[in-house]
């Protein structure tokens, strides 16, 4: 993979919120829903999301940024090995497998080397070199991107999503505590095969908008139409939530805008704990009652007070 950065067209320096802005630019561009036809957009796709993996994971950017690791997160080559530094100290391994030149003196430190990286001798007695030191890993297969729609209940309640891969298989997906739209997921192994093995699926969850629910940070908001008897006399009533409808007591003399809460019935945090569910009371009048009106014409009260007085008019 070309360098991530520049793969996101973004800075070395650019900061988290930077990156998250290139690459949700790209994929709205590349998604292979929007290119059906054009197999490189896919590829292309591919690649930026595996770009935006890396960069967002802190112990991985940091690597690359010091060369640790390469673009597809393979660890690269020690620095100067196999290389000679100033004054010819440093000339790299030798016929025995790790024999060095230092000031013109033969040194074996392959001992010293098996027991830092795990090298020793092989069954038939002879060096396996560094123990794998110095030999890069072969590359891993590309990352496969995926797009799953989530339904907006259960994305609250966080109920298991059965997605196809793209060699047919399906498997049931696990949702996380704190999901949210835009939400990646991991699919450890499911990418293409490569030298190294294969890569792995990133699956990026999209929550589908509902009809009549709307979600404030972890919590549900819900207008919910009343009658004005109900709203004069209370009631209880029938309330929907994500997870079936609940009854709901309305107190008497209810006005529109009052909210009411039902705890724990909103989506699930982090911290497995769920938030709560705001339902605001909508009185809804009757049209063209002839008696409702006749009743409020005949009202004592009907001119008593001025229900906006707090708005200083």
């Amino acid at each position: 993979m070309a360098d991530p950065y520049a793969t996101l067209g973004v800075a070395r320096g650019a900061s988290e919120a930077e990156i998250k802005k290139a690459y949700r630019s790209l994929a709205k561009q590349l998604h292979p829903d929007r290119n059906k036809d054009n197999p490189k957009a896919a590829e292309r796709f591919s690649q930026v999301t595996a770009a935006y993996d890396l960069l967002t994971d802190k112990d991985k950017r940091a690597r690359f940024d010091r060369g640790e690791i390469d673009a597809d997160g393979n660890p690269t080559a020690p620095f100067g090995y196999g290389q000679r530094g100033p004054g010819g100290g440093f000339a790299g391994r030798g016929p025995g497998g790790g024999s060095f030149d230092f000031g013109g003196e033969r040194v074996d430190v392959s001992d010293l080397f098996a027991d830092l990286f795990g090298g020793g001798r092989q069954e038939n007695g002879a060096r396996g070199g560094f123990g794998g030191f110095g030999r890069r890993q072969q590359p891993k297969g590309a990352n496969i991107a995926y797009r799953l729609s989530v339904p907006f209940a259960d994305a609250a309640t966080l109920k298991t999503q059965r997605i196809t891969l793209a060699d047919g298989k399906t498997i049931d997906l696990k949702l996380p505590p704190g999901l949210e739209d835009g939400t990646q997921m991991r699919l450890t192994g499911k990418g293409q095969q490569g030298p190294g093995g294969p890569g792995d699926g990133i699956v990026t969850i999209a929550v589908e908008p509902h009809r009549f629910f709307t979600r404030t940070g972890d919590d549900i908001r819900l207008d919910l139409p009343i009658s004005l008897a109900e709203a004069v006399l209370g009631a209880s009533v029938r309330v929907p939530t994500v997870d079936g409808a609940v009854m709901l007591t309305i107190p008497k003399g209810s006005s529109s805008g009052k909210t009411l809460r039902l705890k724990g019935k909103g989506f699930t945090r982090k911290d497995g704990q769920r938030g709560d569910q705001f339902v605001t009371l909508m009185v809804d009048l009757p049209v063209d009652d002839d008696a409702l009106v006749e009743f409020v014409q005949g009202w004592p009260g009907k001119n008593g007070g001025n229900p906006r007085g707090n708005l200083g008019v």
